[in-house]
């Protein structure tokens, strides 16, 4: 399956910056779950984050545009194809790319206990149900003890409204545009069945919290998407 979805991925990333920018939330979505990650970051110096799942670069410049000068932003994704596209933005000093996949990464390399926080748009959705526990407990690995998680994910299930209202958008604009932008919808209707097939959020919450998380939080958006896309947060004891 992850062969597939990196593939998927490499294949639509020429793209992928473009029809993300019609959604007019993205990126405002993004800012504010990396504002949030900032406020919780206030007192340290220098902050070092690691940037899970960065695809093309869009969640690694909320973080540099929301973090302090002389901060360490590293940006990890499974597709090379959208490491390419982030490359070819020009970064600050302090940021840094790899490709990798979570759930088995070198740790010991990455530097366990070393991160003040952990960043993660649209991460764990997309890893299969059976290593999502591991991949909780790789990233509590990698933060200092009080460091922070962020997580951003879709996630309709245990909502009937909800999960109407993104099959009705997934169905009449996601991927129709993903269809003509891309001429090939695979990528976008993958979209639709995971965040479908998703933890609710209360159950992805007990997840993190059994990763051995304390103060585990979750919050909603406004607008079409409210029910839809969540911003988890919690900390490493």
């Amino acid at each position: 399956m992850m062969h597939d979805l990196r593939a998927r991925f490499d294949h639509g990333a020429d793209h992928y910056d473009l029809l993300v920018s019609l959604n007019p939330g993205y990126h405002r979505h993004l800012r504010s779950a990396a504002a949030e990650l900032a406020s919780r970051l206030h007192d340290v110096d220098a902050p070092r984050v690691l940037d899970l799942a960065c695809g093309s670069g869009a969640s690694t410049r909320a973080l540099v545009d929301a973090l302090p000068a002389g901060a360490t932003v590293h940006g990890i994704d499974l597709s090379r194809g959208m490491l390419a596209q982030a490359a070819r933005h020009t970064w600050p000093p302090g940021v840094s790319f790899e490709q990798g996949r979570v759930g088995n990464l070198d740790t010991a390399r990455l530097g366990e206990g070393s991160w003040d926080a952990v960043f993660a748009s649209y991460l764990f959705r997309n890893i299969p149900e059976a290593g999502r526990d591991g991949a909780l407990a790789e990233v509590a690995r990698l933060l200092k003890p009080g460091g922070h998680l962020i997580t951003q994910e879709y996630s309709v299930a245990g909502s009937p409204g909800a999960d109407r209202r993104w099959t009705l958008v997934s169905w009449s604009i996601i991927i129709p545009l993903g269809s003509v932008v891309d001429r090939d919808p695979d990528l976008y209707r993958y979209l639709w069945r995971s965040a479908r097939r998703f933890d609710s959020p209360a159950a992805f919450m007990d997840r993190i919290a059994d990763a051995g998380f304390r103060d585990v939080r979750t919050r909603t958006v406004s607008g079409w998407q409210r029910g839809i896309l969540h911003t988890f947060a919690a900390v490493r004891p």
